[in-house]
């Protein structure tokens, strides 16, 4: 149970309280940040100089983990005549800062920021030191001394009000290691607030119950606290992920990358599961809010009790945890070029992308293929001559996802990126070397996301049985019936819905179309280097969709990607796609067992850039508890199958509709969105019917 103190904290931070502090300042314009005379590094700096500078300290009554945002806007770095000067020539990424990365909170914790400084000024005292890195190790130093300050400006607010344990905390951290648990996780809250403060964005938790376990573990020997001490730090460190997430960026609200990971193997391959992993997963089930975004690492060896416990929280219809299958992923991971230690320690990007801690500047989510516009465009391409086979049209789909990957790729060849002297202060080795993270770092691949699978497998058997099997219709029948939008023949549109192999039922005849696919795509992102020269850059395929399984099916989206209109598999121009791997919506399928069999039979070891099968289980599932038992089986079985990532949702198809009608009274209703979870009631339209229309499960 939450203690009254926290609820009350939960309440004020539901109901907006803390947004009462917040200011929009201009007292640092884009002219007082920059200059002709600054390097874009010093700029970079002065980005995070300038907002730790603003920040105002807030303590509330209820807290014993601070940092709340008080100024509202990062001043925006490429408005200047001299972004001009920057990105002449090349690419901005997104909104143009680094994301999607994690920081090494183990490293960071264990040297506090004055070990970091100190070191950084000892590579500028070497005569060897090149301008460029003193330049970098300047601006590090600029950045640790303004978070340093605004913490002292904690500790003298603390004081102020009494609040002598807040300021006791400050006496340590974050300029020396945290001795405590307590001290620990202040310390990451607010070291973890200062990226989103530089204008970095998709901040990463990493492994949490790894990283903070020696703290953990020292208090309870030592008897500074007990499990329901640290059960209660856990729920505010929690809680207090939630309080400037609205003005974090993303697709919609929510979607703001504070994804946290537990459980899983160490770097000797024992899982390594501990109390923290349970007492994390009891928290996020008793907070019951968006943040943060919890993923579960998990064997074939994952006790049972903490099988149990994923499966409550996943009762609770926050839609996660999110789990990844270390037997699969570490495994796909090392093929792809990972050492095997780094790869026993990966976590994920702000969705599922996985990535390693410290170590990665990778690209997770440069766009997505489009499989169905593929498949569409094999058939609009193959001739209608009467000598065409089944092997032409996968031979024209495989040629079409290498144009759309070479073509993605090709449009990043240009790709710069800005220094983010901030963040390669928590990365391993920047100051070391005396660079920044995105000038070095020991992984830099790029991510492409495999979208609409499913429906261009389904499309794919409907192609092969009309045309080349039961010898139905032309090839010139099929794209005029297309071309109307199924409205010349709607009845046909049922027979193949109904009657044809459908992905998620664990028919070879289909699934094998669906491999051959991700084969394809595997194959398109290895010929990249030939094609676009990217040296030890690698191109990393992944099943997911992102917000991809609405973009590529709405013609009026102008981006890279093709959209497309009808498909052969009986969906209609505008209908929305499934979110990553999921069966093709509408379809019928056996269960949720015959999915995973349908989606285990992708070669993970090829497709490693992540991408979860998502399943929606209809909350009838957990009304005893032999159904939350079956979720925890069902989990299993997703390892022992040999699937790679699973999403498991619950919802109630009648909540849903009726908080569209009363919005004011779901409030606080949280759903999965794709790999992430937000308010359903601040979700645009298209995403909220979207959701309402996914696949509801039971298992029998």
């Amino acid at each position: 149970m939450i203690s009254k103190r926290l609820n009350d904290l939960k309440q004020k931070t539901q109901g907006k309280y803390f947004h009462n502090f917040r200011k929009n300042l201009n007292m640092y314009s884009h002219s007082n940040l920059q200059s002709e005379n600054k390097t874009w590094m010093q700029q970079s700096a002065d980005i995070t100089v300038a907002m730790c500078h603003l920040e105002t300290p807030i303590i509330d009554e209820d807290e014993v983990i601070v940092f709340t945002r008080t100024n509202k806007y990062v001043p925006d770095l490429y408005t200047t005549y001299k972004s001009n000067d920057f990105f002449s020539g090349h690419k901005k990424h997104e909104l143009g800062f680094v994301s999607n990365i994690c920081a090494d909170w183990k490293m960071i914790l264990s040297r506090g920021l004055l070990f970091q400084r100190n070191l950084a000024e000892r590579n500028i005292a070497n005569k060897n030191t090149s301008n460029t890195k003193k330049d970098f190790l300047l601006a590090t130093i600029r950045t640790i001394d303004a978070v340093l300050k605004l913490a002292d400006n904690y500790r003298k607010k603390a004081l102020e009000k009494n609040r002598h344990d807040i300021a006791i905390l400050f006496e340590t951290v974050p300029a020396y290691p945290p001795e405590t648990f307590h001290q620990s996780l202040q310390m990451l809250r607010f070291l973890h607030s200062m990226i989103w403060l530089s204008g970095n964005y998709h901040v990463g938790l990493g492994r949490f119950d790894q990283y903070l376990y020696q703290y953990y573990k020292k208090d309870i020997v030592n008897g500074i606290m007990d499990n329901d001490a640290a059960f209660e730090l856990i729920i505010e460190f929690f809680l207090s992920l939630n309080r400037d997430s609205d003005i974090y960026p993303g697709i919609q609200q929510g979607d703001n990358g504070q994804s946290l990971m537990l459980g899983g193997v160490n770097a000797n391959g024992i899982l390594a599961d501990n109390e923290l992993t349970e007492l994390s997963l009891i928290a996020a089930n008793e907070l019951k809010m968006i943040d943060p975004k919890i993923n579960l690492r998990v064997t074939s060896k994952t006790s049972k009790k903490v099988f149990s416990l994923a499966a409550k929280l996943t009762k609770s219809g926050l839609g996660f945890p999110q789990y990844s299958n270390d037997e699969i992923v570490i495994k796909g991971l090392t093929n792809y070029g990972y050492s095997l230690e780094d790869a026993r320690n990966y976590t994920v990007a702000a969705c599922w992308e996985f990535i390693i801690p410290g170590l990665g500047m990778d690209l997770v989510n440069i766009g997505a293929v489009s499989f169905p516009a593929a498949v569409d465009s094999a058939l609009r391409k193959i001739p209608n001559n009467g000598s065409s086979t089944f092997s032409d049209i996968l031979k024209l789909t495989e040629e079409e996802i290498i144009k759309q990957t070479t073509n993605l790729v090709s449009s990043y060849k240009s790709i710069k990126l800005p220094p983010a002297p901030w963040y390669s202060v928590l990365m391993k080795d920047c100051i070391e070397n005396g660079t920044d993270i995105t000038v070095e770092s020991k992984y830099k691949n790029w991510g492409i996301h495999g979208a609409a699978s499913s429906n261009a497998a389904d499309a794919l058997v409907a192609i092969k049985h009309l045309i080349f099997e039961l010898h139905k219709l032309s090839i010139n029948e099929l794209q005029d019936i297309l071309n109307s939008n199924w409205s010349s023949n709607s009845i046909l549109r049922k027979s193949i819905i109904e009657n044809f192999p459908k992905i998620g039922n664990d028919d070879d005849v289909v699934d094998n179309l669906l491999n051959k696919l991700f084969n394809f795509f595997a194959k398109a992102c290895l010929l990249q280097n030939k094609y676009n020269n990217l040296g030890s850059i690698k191109i990393r395929p992944g099943s997911g969709s992102a917000m991809y399984y609405i973009w590529l099916a709405d013609n009026s989206v102008n981006m890279l990607e093709p959209s497309v209109g009808a498909t052969a598999e009986g969906r209609i121009e505008g209908e929305y796609f499934s979110s990553s791997l999921a069966p093709s919506p509408g379809v019928k399928v056996k269960g949720p067992f015959s999915i995973l069999k349908s989606f285990s039979k992708i070669d993970y070891n090829k497709i490693i850039n992540g991408g979860p099968v998502t399943l929606e289980l209809s909350n009838t599932v957990f009304h005893s508890d032999a159904g939350i038992e079956k979720v925890g089986d069902l989990i299993r079985f997703f390892v022992n199958t040999g699937c790679q990532q699973l999403q498991l949702n619950t919802l109630d198809v009648n909540k849903l509709k009726e908080a569209q009608k009363y919005p004011e009274k779901y409030t606080n209703l949280i759903v999965r969105v794709w790999g992430w979870s937000g308010y359903f009631c601040e979700l645009a339209p298209e995403y909220q019917n979207q959701i309402i229309k996914r696949h509801m499960l039971s298992i029998d």
